[in-house]
């Protein structure tokens, strides 16, 4: 029977989806039949109307027919054009669990038609239901985005591979469903709510109705590792019951498998667990800079053993690795330079880039075989800056050579060198201990230092560096005659003053 003869015989009409709605609404609209004339109602209602009078409470006459013949009647308007934006609008307004929604909808659909254009707008009173339904369901869906939980089930059990069951307030479960198809491609997949299921085998969507009555029918074995994952990442120190309800409204809880453990975690955060939840990440935070010797203000700690371990300042963060020192282990002369440069920072061996190959030049010119002597750097990380593509070299402060003091000294009682050639100012304040020494002061005056000749000459990558061929023929030359005074000072015992 067509609605507008359902109408006409006092019977409601009959919708389930959107589209029977809008079919009946278009044969309405065309035989002009206002809204306060229509009774809408659900298909499952009908086993109300066989006992009686829905409208009236009267009995049903007897043997009077369910569907009697009435003639059509013929239409009184066009077919009406309603723009795309607003049955765009009632279309999402229709999943919207109301009582009265298909009623609601034929009302604005109807003042449309007539002419009451503003009915769409937020300031008409239908318009702002309108407008509000349509929230309410963009919301439903974003929340079943987001906190709908897949479960794995075991291959053996067949398809569908990942089960999830939701309890939606709004009818939002085919657009939630064309979404994981796009997400989760043809992994086949399952999600259960009260009042329907929907299965996805890969390739088709099927839509039924409830296969599940809650949560508690679907397995899942791997919830116990996603539970410890959960507890490994709770921060209590930074909970805020407040703002955790703002964000998750309590009846999504309950669907959450987190849901299990959060009742007790934050009942251990307001027992005390909240004060020491954020010992650790303040450990590792910047302090303030305090004008005290690096050595005093260093709490008594147990100090790496290895080279790769060490974290007493922040430039392994940058590094590729550490690089420590080669050569003899009972070498006469050491060479300190500043710190590896990009090529050693990626081959993880001192003085192999163009400055060490500058290098053997010197000890060749100085006559001083390059493999008798041990070399290494004042700085065991490569501290640099980005330039496009490349790291260029940046000096390190001198919190940074303070902290790497603890492996020089380390190099310098294994080795036990006579002669310590520091190459460049950097090196220089590293073996001395101090700020307060100068490169031009030093070059060519060896000093007497805790049991070692100390030599100044310029670092390798100076010579490189210097503009003008006549400046890098003096460096050059400079940095053979420091070699050649070292090698001098290997027969000059230290602990003798000079006549």
């Amino acid at each position: 029977m067509t609605a507008d003869a359902l109408v006409r015989t006092g019977q409601p009409v009959l919708v389930e989806t959107f589209a029977e709605w809008r079919e009946a609404a278009r044969e309405l609209l065309v035989h002009g039949i206002p809204p306060d004339q229509v009774t809408w109602g659900a298909p499952h209602m009908g086993d109300l109307l066989a006992g009686g009078d829905l409208f009236t409470g009267a009995p049903a006459a007897a043997g009077a027919p369910h569907n009697p013949s009435i003639p059509p009647t013929e239409p009184l308007h066009p077919a009406p054009h309603i723009p795309r934006s607003l049955m765009e609008m009632l279309q999402s307004a229709a999943c919207c669990r109301v009582p009265d929604r298909w009623a609601f909808l034929y009302r604005v659909i109807w003042r449309w038609q007539q002419g009451e254009h503003d009915v769409q707008s937020p300031a008409d009173e239908d318009g702002a239901r309108l407008h509000a339904m349509v929230k309410a369901v963009h919301r439903e869906e974003h929340d079943m985005h987001a906190y709908i939980r897949f479960r794995e089930r075991p291959e053996e059990a067949g398809p569908p591979r990942f089960v999830a069951w939701y309890e939606p307030r709004h009818d939002v479960l085919p657009q939630v469903a064309e979404h994981f198809i796009s997400r989760m491609g043809k992994v086949s997949w399952m999600i259960a709510t009260p009042e329907a299921s929907v299965l996805w085998d890969g390739q088709t969507l099927h839509n039924t109705g409830p296969l599940v009555r809650d949560a508690a029918d679907l397995e899942d074995t791997g919830e116990a590792l996603w539970l410890t994952y959960y507890r490994s990442v709770f921060n209590p120190a930074r909970l805020n019951t407040n703002v955790m309800h703002q964000h998750i409204q309590s009846d999504r809880w309950k669907n959450l498998p987190e849901a299990k453990i959060v009742p007790h975690m934050v009942s251990e955060a307001a027992l005390g667990a909240r004060k020491v939840g954020q010992y650790e990440a303040v450990g590792q935070r910047k302090g303030t800079t305090i004008p005290i010797a690096p050595e005093d203000a260093q709490p008594e700690r147990q100090q790496p053993s290895k080279l790769d371990e060490c974290r007493r300042c922040e430039l392994w963060q940058f590094a590729t690795q550490a690089v420590g020192g080669e050569g003899p282990r009972r070498a006469k002369i050491m060479f300190v330079g500043e710190q590896p440069g990009d090529q050693e920072d990626l081959a993880g061996q001192p003085f192999v880039g163009p400055a060490g190959k500058l290098l053997d030049r010197v000890c060749e010119a100085a006559g001083v075989d390059r493999d008798t002597i041990y070399v290494t750097n004042a700085v065991k990380h490569f501290k640099w800056e980005p330039r496009g593509k490349r790291r260029l070299h940046k000096t390190p402060v001198q919190r940074e050579i303070e902290a790497c003091h603890y492996w020089l000294d380390k190099e310098l009682a294994s080795v036990k060198p006579t002669v310590i050639v520091a190459l460049g100012a950097t090196a220089l304040k590293s073996v001395l201990r101090t700020a307060n020494v100068t490169l031009k002061n030093s070059l060519g005056k060896p000093l007497r230092h805790e049991g070692h000749w100390v030599v100044t000459t310029y670092h390798p990558s100076y010579v490189l560096r210097v503009p003008g061929e006549e400046a890098k023929r003096e460096a050059f030359n400079t940095m053979v005659e420091g070699l050649k005074l070292a090698h001098e000072l290997l027969e000059r015992p230290v602990d003798v003053p000079d006549a």
